[in-house]
């Protein structure tokens, strides 16, 4: 009976450390004018998984992708949230890894030997884009985040983002479906920017 009120704690405590994706705010913007979390980013991208699974006609264990998309920003929770266009910086990147290893090894102690080992693996496995797994959940975070810039204002577009609307194709290379769901991001984001330039 202590060993379950001690397992119960640390998910409480957990639960408390994760309530911080709910409040860590993106970079990318609604079609609203609101700034999403990173828990939204994290539901969505959840959600796109079970739509695009039917057509990607690999073998995948889908329990393991929902997990892995569900876990992946968790490090972020400590480590804070550093958007793609700021990690062209080598030091900034090197920083942003080290820092985010310190936190999924925290979150492992915090957790303990069971939930916190699978969390931690995980994490790694995600971040190694190995596995068909790894690499579906990997091309979600990108294309998800793509459709927000989509849908957000054309003013809170930086320059980069403008250039990394065409930057998608090593992420979803390794699947046909991935990439014709790529293709129409795409062309939704240039029709968007098309129609920017013209009202200009």
């Amino acid at each position: 009976m202590e060993s379950k009120i001690k397992n119960a704690q640390q998910i409480l405590n957990f639960m408390h450390m994760a309530e911080n994706l709910k409040k860590l705010i993106r970079h990318s913007w609604l079609s609203d004018g609101r700034q999403e979390s990173v828990a939204e980013h994290t539901w969505r991208m959840s959600l796109l998984y079970l739509l695009v699974e039917p057509y990607l006609a690999i073998s995948l264990d889908s329990r393991k992708v929902l997990e892995m998309i569900t876990i992946h920003d968790i490090v972020e929770a400590i480590a804070g949230d550093i958007p793609a266009f700021e990690q062209f910086d080598n030091d900034v990147k090197t920083q942003k890894i080290a820092n985010e290893i310190k936190a999924i090894e925290s979150i492992r102690e915090e957790l303990g030997s069971e939930n916190g080992g699978k969390f931690y693996n995980l994490w790694y496995e995600f971040e190694n884009k190995v596995s068909n797994e790894s690499k579906v959940a990997n091309a979600l975070d990108k294309l998800e985040a793509q459709i927000q810039h989509n849908e957000a204002d054309i003013d809170t577009w930086l320059d980069i983002e403008k250039e990394m609307l065409f930057m998608l194709d090593k992420h979803v290379n390794f699947n046909n479906f991935l990439t014709i769901l790529k293709d129409v991001i795409v062309q939704e984001g240039i029709t968007k920017l098309k129609s920017a330039e013209l009202n200009n």
